[in-house]
């Protein structure tokens, strides 16, 4: 398990010789990428297909255990994953973060296994509905938030995939739906209260949509949307947020990614990543 650290200053990491943080197949490929985007999606969806193949690419090998996030554009990861492993005849294990990741697993064919067997992991992979400058996250956009956290944690490294809109300066600039913050139940209301006597803004029960009544998640429990109106210190806040009675985990995820891949609008892929202390 990886314990928590400063930050360093960042930098854009050049890979198989190419202009540092970013990635490119040349300018014919980019073109067809976008053309793809395009015709058979929105940019956003290519964007997020470049990123994570480029993840999956550099940083799966043969007998690893991984860990698969949850969202659209894990969805990429795994069609990539997939075909590397059909291909080079690769043994891999697959960790899933919710029930979206291990159905994904099992519909393409892959090894899926559980922290029980498997408590140290070599790579997670994941998205984020966020990514500030110094890499804190804000991910729960899906609901996934605890188990995407514990998987992430017991992974040696941590590797984020996204597209061009996740990318900020800082939280808030790009994420207006706030902060996913899991809770137990019986304590949504005085846990709401609790947020916005100490740190201001407004905590929101997330709603279902194709259901009466709150978003429960594969945890059973129900998710507070906190819009803070200020940005914070985000390593103390988050702290103690998850002191207040009732919290299960938050929706920050600070000093846990390695490195960031963006899928850009022009084709090409953005990388930031921690420089080595």
């Amino acid at each position: 398990m990886r314990l928590p650290g400063r930050l360093g200053p960042l930098r854009s990491t050049p890979l198989a010789g190419r202009p540092p943080g970013r990635l490119r197949a040349g300018p014919a490929a980019g073109r067809r990428a976008l053309a793809r985007g395009r015709l058979g999606g929105t940019m956003a969806e290519e964007a997020k297909r470049l990123a994570a193949c480029a993840a999956v690419d550099k940083h799966v090998q043969n007998n690893q255990v991984l860990g698969i996030g949850s969202g659209s554009t894990i969805v990429h990861a795994v069609h990539r994953l997939a075909e590397r492993v059909k291909e080079e005849n690769l043994t891999i294990v697959c960790i899933p973060t919710s029930f979206q990741a291990r159905q994904l697993i099992l519909q393409n064919g892959l090894t899926l296994s559980d922290l029980d067997r498997h408590p140290e992991l070599d790579v997670a992979i994941d998205g984020a509905d966020e990514v500030d400058s110094d890499l804190n996250l804000i991910k729960g956009g899906g609901g996934c938030l605890t188990q995407e956290k514990i998987v992430a944690g017991y992974a040696k490294c941590f590797i984020v995939i996204a597209d061009y809109r996740k990318k900020s300066e800082s939280l808030g600039e790009q994420w207006k739906k706030g902060i996913p913050i899991e809770v137990i139940p019986m304590a949504y209301v005085p846990v709401t209260r609790a947020l916005t006597k100490s740190f201001g803004g407004a905590a929101e029960l997330r709603m279902a949509v194709s259901k009466a009544g709150p978003v429960v998640t594969d945890n059973g429990n129900f998710i507070l949307d906190w819009k803070f109106d200020k940005v914070h210190e985000w390593s103390k806040v988050n702290t103690a947020i998850k002191m207040i009675p009732g919290v299960v985990e938050t929706g920050l995820f600070i000093d846990m990614a390695e490195v960031v891949y963006f899928g850009m609008e022009d084709g090409s892929v953005s990388v930031r990543e921690k420089q080595p202390r």
